[in-house]
Parts: C-alpha cells; sequence; structure tokens
C-alpha cells in the first residue's frame, strides 16, 4: 500500500529543502504527482499555509480563468471554478486568503491579511495577466519563489512576467480584449486586457522547459520533494536575470525553435 504523507511529513520535507517562511511563494502543483496525503488536498493545503507563512511570508495559490475569454463573465469572484486543478479550486473555498481580480490569472494569497490585500491591490487595473506590475511581477520585486511540485517549467506562469519585464517582443497580442470580471458585491466591471499570444507558436510556456538547464547553471533552482513529486523551488530573482542574460546575448528569439538553449548564450566566460 502507497504511503500516506502526513502533515508532518510536508513540513519536513520542505524544511529539508530550505524553503522559506517569510517570503513570498507562489506553487504550481499536481496532486497526482503528489500522491496519498492524509486528510486530502486539504490537508495539503493547511500545511502549506502554516509553513509559508509563519515568520510573516505570502503563500499564493494560481486560479487562472484564461480559457474563460469568451464568456460573459471570465472572473467570477464568487466562483471556485478555474483553469486549473482541484487544488486551485480547493483554495478559493477555503475562505482564509484572499483572491486578486485578475481577469486572466488570478492567484489566492494566504498570510497577513493587509500585507496579502496590498500585495493583490494591483491586480484589479492590470491590462496584461502577468504583467509586471501584477502579482506575478511582484515576486521578482518582492524576492520571491515558485514552487513547481511535480510539473516542469513549462508550468512556470512567471516566466511570462519575466518576458513582460523585458519587454521581450512577440508575446503580447495587438490588440486587447474587453473581458468582463464580477466582484464579490456582484457588481460586474469591464476590463480590456492583452492576453499572451506569439505568431511562431500556439502556446510559449511550452518550451519553458528548455530554460531548465540555464536555471541550473545558474543557482535558480533547489531541489526537493513533496509527497512522491520532484520539486523544483524557483528564485524570481534568479530567473529574471538568467533570462534577461540569454535574451540580451542572442540575436534571435530562442523559444522560435524546440533546440536546446546553446550554452555559449548564458555559460559564464
Amino acid at each position: 500500500m502507497a504511503k500516506a504523507y502526513t502533515k508532518s511529513d510536508i513540513t519536513a520535507q520542505l524544511c529539508a529543502m530550505g524553503a522559506p517562511t517569510d517570503s513570498v511563494v507562489l506553487v504550481h502543483s499536481s496532486l497526482r504527482a503528489i500522491g496519498k496525503v492524509d486528510g486530502g488536498a486539504e490537508a495539503l493545503l493547511d500545511a502549506f499555509i502554516e509553513y509559508f507563512t509563519r515568520d510573516g511570508g505570502l503563500f499564493c495559490v494560481p486560479t487562472h480563468t484564461w480559457k474563460y475569454l469568451d464568456r460573459e463573465i471570465t472572473l467570477d469572484m464568487a466562483s471556485d471554478e478555474t483553469c486549473l486543478g482541484a487544488f486551485s479550486s480547493i483554495a478559493i473555498s477555503d475562505g482564509r486568503g484572499v483572491r486578486s481580480e485578475n481577469p486572466t490569472h488570478s492567484m489566492v494569497v494566504f498570510g497577513d491579511r493587509d500585507r496579502a490585500l496590498r500585495f493583490i491591490a494591483d491586480d484589479a487595473f492590470v491590462n496584461f495577466g502577468t504583467a509586471a506590475d501584477s502579482c506575478y511581477g511582484k515576486l521578482c520585486t518582492m524576492g520571491g519563489k515558485i514552487m513547481l511540485v511535480g510539473v516542469a517549467q513549462n508550468r512556470n506562469t512567471y516566466i511570462h512576467a519575466v518576458e513582460d519585464m523585458l519587454s521581450m517582443p512577440n508575446r503580447i497580442s495587438a490588440n486587447p480584449r474587453t473581458v468582463a470580471v464580477k466582484r464579490l458585491s456582484g457588481e460586474s466591471v469591464k476590463r480590456e486586457v492583452y492576453v499572451h499570444e506569439t505568431d511562431f507558436t500556439d502556446d510559449v510556456s511550452l518550451r519553458y522547459v528548455k530554460y531548465e538547464t540555464p536555471f541550473r547553471y545558474h543557482g535558480c533552482i533547489t531541489d526537493g520533494f513533496i509527497g512522491d513529486a520532484p520539486v523544483q523551488l524557483c528564485d524570481a530573482r534568479r530567473i529574471k536575470e538568467t533570462v534577461e542574460l540569454i535574451y540580451k546575448n542572442s540575436d534571435e528569439d530562442v523559444m522560435c525553435t524546440e533546440l536546446p538553449i546553446s550554452q555559449a548564450l548564458y555559460c559564464n566566460k
């Protein structure tokens, strides 16, 4: 019979990889990869919240709704429906966190309520889901981490924010979309948002796995486990610095092809 991991087991694994308790941490996760947890996904969420907010940190769970651009309401703040997995819906329903009003790339943030509200405030005004001044961009300015649990860099949405911070061309739609956000009060507000778009592939994030080798070379990743799932604990600032280095050294967009990123673009001389 497969082992059922307890909250204590999860906490011990977080400690073993040196995960911070006083920073901002965003998780992308696969419950299936983690395996059985005693108390289920709710207990896993408890373990994460208790650990990452212990010393004033913020813990963030993505609750994206970008697949609903064509709906009358793209983001319904009263709904737990997302275009991600079950863990996101559980985070919304939990009630301890606050959710950002980002029409396409919202997240639930746990921790000190006043600090969390300040963290998500700008998401009510951004016109691009992973804009530099969104919660995703703030992961960099606040020295945060991205924890990939049982998933790879193609799930690292933060890289979209890095591309925006670097003003990387051919990443955003030429024209905005008009979408609606339904607030908890019941009020519906219209927003103009640009979406992720390139002319060389349907989904550029599928090619972000090519960044793993440069990220490891520059010490962006700390490895560990949560349950049975391998974890990449990624440093937001180092990731930005590494992507920026590659971008500045490249004559062409390295994401235009599926070829590996040349070592000459990121190796120290």
